[in-house]
């Protein structure tokens, strides 16, 4: 396979991914035991202040990064659906302001399916939401209470019908490898799943986090009954098998979704394109001038708005990337698409080509596969794509 590159400049690599903008709504009715994002539970926000705060930092950074177009939006939490719809309409307005949001701009929210947050559907899309993306994570009740959730199933799936009312793109999300779930278990929830699908589906395995309750219970053996390995690989392989055969394959290692209805927001940051984060915690990637640069927002929503305040911005954070480590980072979020990476764009901005011995080797192991200039991860090769990569940039 050539990996001759043509050496895209550094300026403009990003464009091979896009440009979108991240906002992140830091609270929380309650803290799932499973969740290590930067969410916290207050007993009051005061919605008026965050708004302020969140405009002026998009103020700030259309400033500092001119001449964009706006491609996606994504609110993502924390728990979205608890924003009022003004803000959300405010802060859309920013954006448009900022850079000008393009004609067929993909907005998504995060939303929670209870019955409060659900009456609000009908105002985030006069707000400009465009899709919805509904964190549901199971189909059963007796799951939904071990999982820390705070809606039931019922609740679920009546959202869900006022969701598809009020947007044409709705997606939701399910964990599996759940405590005391089966291979069988599963396939039923997920063919359950498929009937009631629109577009769109995230389907993540469970995983065990430092620093959540269930990564305190597994670390004193109290986290019982979780599949085995081999199980849990199992409902990853049919996940596979199902969705594609229902005409929704994976086009991430998570991620499922009809032709045509990918996520456009985050193929921004698995094509390594360019985004803004925005929020407390928030990580950016963005290019200025032959640099490309990593931004992260300060955590606690408090020291947030303290931040904003005293120096107009909430960021702590900004390094350059190197362009080798650039390199590395697209190669690790590429992989994770079915459509993998462009070699020549690797080579370009690492220096070098993949090394070809290494990449003969997993080629012949059946994980990757060149075609036409890409490298691709084989469907086993996703499922072993931590040491695909450990072994392709050894």
């Amino acid at each position: 396979m050539s990996t001759a590159p043509v050496a895209p400049a550094a300026s403009t690599d990003w464009q091979h991914g896009g440009f979108g903008i991240y906002v992140h709504w830091p609270f929380c009715a309650a803290k799932c035991p499973y969740c290590d994002f930067n969410s916290h539970v207050r007993n009051q926000i005061d919605t008026a202040l965050w708004t302020s705060a969140l405009v002026t930092e998009i103020e700030r950074a259309a400033a500092e990064v001119p001449g964009r177009r706006v491609e996606s939006v994504f609110f993502g939490g924390g728990t979205p659906s608890l924003m009022p719809p003004d803000t959300v309409g405010a802060v859309i307005s920013a954006i448009d302001r900022g850079w000008g949001i393009a004609e067929d701009v993909e907005i998504t929210l995060e939303a929670n399916p209870t019955s409060v947050e659900a009456e609000r559907f009908r105002g985030f899309r006069d707000a400009g939401v465009n899709r919805l993306s509904m964190g549901i994570q199971s189909l059963h009740d007796v799951d939904l209470r071990a999982l820390g959730r705070r809606h039931t199933a019922a609740e679920a799936l009546k959202a869900f019908d006022i969701a598809r009312t009020s947007f044409t793109r709705v997606s939701f999300d399910l964990i599996y490898a759940r405590q005391r779930q089966t291979v069988a278990d599963w396939e039923s929830e997920l063919r359950m799943a498929l009937d009631l699908a629109v577009d769109h589906l995230s389907l993540y395995q469970l995983t065990i986090e430092p620093g959540t309750r269930f990564g305190e219970l597994a670390a004193r053996g109290n986290l019982r009954d979780l599949p085995t390995d081999g199980n849990a690989a199992e409902m990853y392989a049919i996940t596979q098998d199902i969705c594609r055969d229902a005409g929704m394959p994976a086009y991430e290692v998570s991620n499922h979704a009809r032709k045509g209805a990918e996520s456009r927001h985050n193929l921004v940051y698995w094509r390594y394109g360019d985004y803004l984060g925005i929020g407390p915690g928030a990580h950016g990637r963005v290019t200025l001038g032959p640099t490309r640069w990593a931004t992260e927002a300060v955590r606690l929503p408090e020291a947030y708005l303290d931040a904003i305040n005293t120096s107009g911005t909430g960021i702590i954070l900004r390094e350059p990337v190197e362009p080798a480590d650039q390199a590395v980072e697209m190669l690790m979020m590429g992989l994770r698409l079915a459509e993998g990476v462009d070699a020549g764009r690797y080579a370009a901005l690492a220096g070098k080509p993949l090394p070809a011995d290494r990449l003969g080797e997993l080629c012949d192991l059946g994980l990757l596969r060149p075609i036409d200039g890409r490298v691709i991860a084989t469907p086993d090769g996703r499922r072993l794509l931590n040491a695909v990569l450990r072994r392709l940039l050894a």
